[in-house]
């Protein structure tokens, strides 16, 4: 009976904490390391969770160490996992290394995320929050996304690896809440955030959120637009701040916000997030959301 249903790909975050991110023959040092529960939907399940959202998730984990850990994070968070199946094979992982600034840079192991299939996720007349499967070992995860937005509504947040797809628009058009960020606006539309997004709610998506990383965010339903100002934060880490907006926007969205409060709920998400390490450590709590929508 959950209010939400993730779709996307579960990873262990490894976190590296660095003195920078090297680039190519550069070398660097590595300052702390840490552990934390992730993947991309994932994240935004736990934070709508917290939220007071009923959630569940669809997907697939190994049956190995970081399987059982997943799993034991979400039911944590009172995310009902009855839709997550436990295979052979091993649990997809996401090293991270984040610099001083709280930039990063992340490198995906799918493991068996990339082995999910149509037949094995059931969910009908549910809204799906959708994220980005690497599909480095099978286009199956992409082609289930796309079976399951013909019989559901949708929000979908791309990630640079669906953006960069050439088919990505098969599924941009069954959507109905569409949260990419600038640069993945831009690889999709070949267009600006604002533009692009015209070009995005004429092919029929009803709401568009654009994240703009320390500028907010755009959003706009086709009538109406608004560029809304991030908060000022002290910036921990950035890991998992777009899906911490994605939670705070679907949230108030579910609840029955204008779009403009929409877009606030999902910046003020987010600042929470990245004044932690890790994607969910800073995830806030309903009481704490709705005090400062509030003050909006």
């Amino acid at each position: 009976m959950a209010d939400v249903v993730g779709f996307g790909a579960l990873n262990t975050d490894k976190l590296y904490l660095v003195d920078r991110i090297p680039a190519r023959e550069e070398e660097g040092f590595v300052i702390d390391v840490k552990v934390a529960p992730g993947g991309s939907a994932a994240n935004t399940i736990v934070g709508l969770s917290r939220l007071g959202i009923k959630t569940a998730f669809a997907g697939r984990v190994g049956k190995d160490e970081e399987g059982r850990f997943l799993l034991d994070s979400l039911k944590k968070e009172g995310v009902d996992v009855s839709g997550i199946r436990v295979s052979e094979g091993r649990s997809g992982c996401a090293i991270v290394f984040v610099d001083p600034e709280g930039n990063r840079a992340i490198l995906v192991d799918p493991g068996v995320n990339d082995e999910v299939s149509f037949e094995e996720v059931r969910l009908r007349d549910k809204f799906i929050h959708m994220t980005s499967f690497v599909c480095r070992y099978s286009n199956k995860p992409f082609e289930a996304q796309k079976k399951l937005a013909s019989l559901n509504t949708i929000s979908l947040d791309p990630g640079t690896l669906y953006a960069e797809r050439e088919d990505i628009w098969s599924l941009i058009d069954k959507t109905r809440v569409f949260l990419p960020s600038k640069v993945e606006m831009r690889k999709i539309t070949g267009s600006d955030y604002r533009k692009g997004a015209e070009k995005v709610i004429a092919r029929g998506v009803e709401i568009v959120a654009v994240k703009l990383g320390e500028k907010g965010c755009y959003v706009t339903d086709g009538k109406r637009g608004f560029k809304i100002p991030a908060l000022n934060v002290r910036v921990v880490d950035t890991t998992g701040a777009g899906d911490a907006f994605n939670a705070g926007f679907l949230y108030a969205l579910l609840k029955g916000y204008d779009i403009e409060t929409c877009g606030m709920a999902g910046n003020y998400v987010a600042a929470r997030c990245i004044e932690k390490v890790g994607a969910r450590e800073g995830l806030p709590v309903k009481k704490e959301l709705e005090e400062f929508l509030s003050t909006v």
